[in-house]
């Protein structure tokens, strides 16, 4: 027993005298080996005859399944007048049952299984996703199908869809940022672009039983329709069941759709909506911003992540951490598929550091061009991305969505494989260079929400304020007649 205790005590003393081969002093010296190459499974593809993608990928991990769908359709091909109607579309096409069920039936069809359907109407496109455990998909991939191919609309479903929203009308402007949000993309967009929009009462009221079915006839075809589906099935055997639920659904007419309008450029400014009830001022500026088609676009992500992606973020740092200026802090150049996002740059700062919050903002984009990001700010970054890549794609599920996002906007099959090697390849100088490029501190349009008093210097002292009103139109009286504004 002695001999071992011995032993034991001598190796302890040469592990706290002795250093370990290759140790290093500072942690910043630490070495680690390249990222093994990541391998992406790829889904089969197969289009039916009808015009309609699908996509399998075979995952035998659980016993279930998963069906996900994408439609070429989308709340901004709604008419301005009947704004509202793709909220309560994507609701009602789940609730308001099928030709051969109604709603409620299709309800405790689903409980009783433990499996679910859910349909929504997003900006750009539809989507209808079910889950099921594998003995019970036949029959729940069958009333999926009803649904998409035969939805019935019920008044009753609408009338509590159409409920649903205005309530969301009328709190609209409880949430400071979402106001801010809201109406920073009006300024950027136009208020009258898809993708500014907001409903009002009028037109929610406007949206029809009529309009949900002429709706569906138009987009819902299976040429316009993406069907992947994942999970613990025969590619064969899933592949019969796809064409016998929808091969002799008919192809529908190839039209494109128009383009959404969004204005180009817009008026550059100091905005204001004054809000009472608050004690802390939340500001954005910015402009329009880019396409992810663009070929900057990684150079552009990483110049996100250096710049204003998170706490160790250049903008964090600044604005909050030495400064202390600000609550929460963030900028980047947004980026959409097809369309484009905005370059924002926004804050949340008390009542009495407005305008010094303002001032730092600036000098934080003023800086991108003036003191560009070091090459270890970008080096930092770009090991951001790519140690938490894998966890964006780290199942199945998540690499076939990502797939049919992709091949719904005309990306190509591989793009997610290229993201990682691209974004290893930014240098500085590409960093620098976007900076210059997509960041333009002359054409910015500044918003504040918040209160007037207590502010540390008045907005006027950047420029012309330009006051924008928030009230919301009440609904129309019984009568017929217009009400009176509402207050904000």
């Amino acid at each position: 027993m002695k001999t071992r205790r011995l032993f034991l005590t001598t190796l302890l003393a040469l592990a706290v005298t002795l250093p370990a081969a290759g140790q290093v002093q500072n942690w910043k010296d630490i070495k680690f080996p390249p990222l093994d190459k990541m391998v992406i499974p790829e889904p089969q593809r197969v289009t039916l005859p009808n015009g309609m993608l699908v996509m399998l990928l075979e995952d035998h991990e659980l016993p279930a399944i998963q069906v996900m769908s994408r439609i070429r359709a989308g709340s901004r091909t709604v008419p301005a007048d009947k704004t509202g109607l793709g909220a309560v579309f994507g609701d009602v096409l789940r609730t308001g049952g099928t030709k051969t069920m109604t709603g409620d039936q299709i309800d405790d069809f689903l409980e009783a299984r433990g499996a679910r359907i859910e349909t929504n109407l997003g900006e750009t496109s539809g989507f209808a996703e079910s889950w099921s455990l594998k003995q019970d998909f036949p029959e729940v991939f069958k009333v999926f199908a009803d649904i998409l191919r035969n939805p019935a609309f019920a008044e009753d479903k609408i009338a509590i869809a159409k409920n649903q929203v205005a309530s969301t009308i009328a709190r609209r402007n409880d949430n400071p940022l979402g106001i801010m949000f809201r109406e920073f993309d009006k300024l950027v967009y136009g208020p009258d672009s898809p993708y500014a929009r907001t409903p009002e009462f009028s037109t929610l009221e406007a949206v029809s039983q009529a309009d949900l079915v002429a709706f569906h006839k138009k987009y819902f075809q299976p040429n316009r329709i993406i069907l992947g589906v994942v999970g613990d099935f025969d590619s064969k055997d899933m592949l019969a069941k796809i064409k016998s639920a929808f091969g002799n659904w008919p192809k529908g007419p190839d039209v494109k759709d128009s383009p959404a309008a969004y204005q180009t450029t817009m008026k550059a400014g100091i905005y204001y909506i004054q809000k009472d009830d608050m004690t802390q001022s939340d500001i954005i500026m910015g402009h329009l911003g880019i396409l992810k088609s663009n070929p900057d676009i990684f150079a552009v992500d990483v110049m996100n992540e250096a710049w204003g992606g998170g706490f160790a973020a250049r903008l964090f740092s600044n604005v909050r951490s030495k400064k202390g200026l600000a609550y929460s802090v963030r900028g980047a150049i947004d980026s959409n598929y097809d369309y484009p996002g905005t370059f924002n740059v926004w804050m949340t700062t008390k009542t009495e550091t407005t305008a010094a919050g303002i001032d730092a903002l600036r000098v934080e984009i003023g800086d991108l061009s003036k003191t560009p990001l070091t090459e270890a700010e970008v080096q930092r970054a770009k090991e951001s991305i790519l140690n938490s890549f894998i966890f964006n794609y780290d199942s199945k599920e998540k690499v076939l969505g990502q797939q049919m996002v992709y091949a719904y906007y005309g990306f190509p099959a591989d793009y997610l494989a290229q993201y990682r090697s691209r974004i290893e390849k930014v240098t500085t100088d590409d960093v620098t260079r976007v900076a210059k490029k997509y960041v333009h501190e002359g054409e910015m349009a500044i918003l504040v929400v918040g209160p007037p008093k207590g502010q540390d210097r008045p907005l006027s002292s950047f420029g012309k304020v330009v006051p924008v009103d928030i009230t919301i139109p009440k609904p129309k009286a019984p009568g017929g007649s217009a009400s009176k504004k509402s207050a904000p």
